[in-house]
């Protein structure tokens, strides 16, 4: 009887492919964070990059490409290799914010596999103690009372602290001056040190210097509270509407990327994700950990960029 070569090939084509998926990953990954060393985004990449090295049995590298919003991180993966070794540490601004207010040389969408979803922060009016201010409306009251005079930091234009704090000017009547820095670690300095007065960073960010008493938080812009800040109110609930703006953070690879890597990643991140001391880790810094599919993730990643092309289209942010 002769072979039937059709049948054997597709029979060695399958264990190629069998081969090959349970051979990912065989040298190192890296991840591209889209900001400076330092800051809340590189210390929760640096975190989960750890464990997923143990995970995959491979060096994880985490390389920090900072600057225009994180164009030019998410530029770089989405133009890099697509087989597995280069990921993106993603988040709201890279992926959401950036398509509203810039012309890009990337897609968030088709450029662009997602592998998961890591989690959400809100975002949180805080001042330093300096400052006086108890709450909100007293706040509100002292930058009336000092139109132009008073500063909010953030982490450069366009970032999620930005786009707080012009809402925020916007909802409450009050003319407060930008102060754009380059990464979030930079900015807080400042504002503890009194060069500016307000930030609206993630929780995430700001949630140490709270704890430690060197920041005061006064509202979180968003339609719920804080878990580990459980007295503090919402800016809404203080009077001052139409200032919900979050923080979310995910992995995403280029497009094209093997189904397999994909999932082998994809895997790796959801079990680090179910770790108690991890998950313990970075909920009491204020992330609200959410793991997901790659296919959920997908579908949440084109309803922000719809909502955010919307709510930026009305606000005319500038870029510097």
């Amino acid at each position: 009887m002769k072979p039937n070569l059709p049948a054997i090939l597709l029979s060695l084509a399958s264990t190629f492919l069998s081969t090959v998926a349970m051979a990912f990953p065989v040298k190192p990954i890296t991840i591209i964070v889209p900001t400076a060393p330092g800051g809340g985004n590189d210390a929760m990449a640096r975190a989960i990059g750890q464990n997923l090295s143990v995970l995959l049995k491979q060096p994880v590298i985490v390389d920090n490409k900072p600057g225009a919003n994180g164009a030019i991180a998410a530029e770089s993966v989405a133009r890099a290799k697509p087989d597995g070794y280069t990921i993106m540490f993603g988040y709201v601004a890279t992926h959401a914010i950036n398509p509203a207010l810039q012309k890009l040389r990337y897609d968030p969408v088709t450029d662009f596999e997602p592998v998961g979803m890591v989690g959400s922060s809100p975002v949180i009016m805080v001042i330093a103690p300096s400052v006086g201010a108890k709450n909100v409306s007293e706040f509100v009251a002292l930058a009336k009372a000092n139109a132009g005079k008073l500063n909010y930091a953030s982490a450069g234009s366009g970032t999620a602290p930005h786009i707080a704090g012009e809402l925020f000017s916007k909802a409450a009547k009050v003319d407060l001056v930008h102060v754009p820095y380059k990464g979030s670690a930079p900015a807080v300095t400042d504002l503890l040190g009194g060069t500016v007065q307000v930030m609206f960073p993630s929780l995430f960010t700001a949630y140490p210097y709270i704890k430690a008493g060197r920041l005061k938080a006064l509202g979180v812009a968003g339609k719920s509270g804080a878990k580990v800040l459980p007295g503090l109110q919402t800016l809404e609930q203080q009077g001052v509407t139409g200032v919900d703006v979050t923080q979310w953070y995910a992995f995403f690879a280029p497009a094209k990327t093997p189904p397999e890597a994909i999932i082998a990643i994809n895997a790796a991140l959801n079990k680090t994700l179910a770790d108690p001391a991890i998950v313990k880790k970075l909920e009491d810094q204020g992330l609200e950990v959410k793991s997901s599919t790659p296919e959920w993730l997908k579908t949440y990643v084109g309803e922000e960029v719809a909502r955010w092309k919307k709510s930026l289209g009305e606000l005319k942010i500038q870029l510097d």
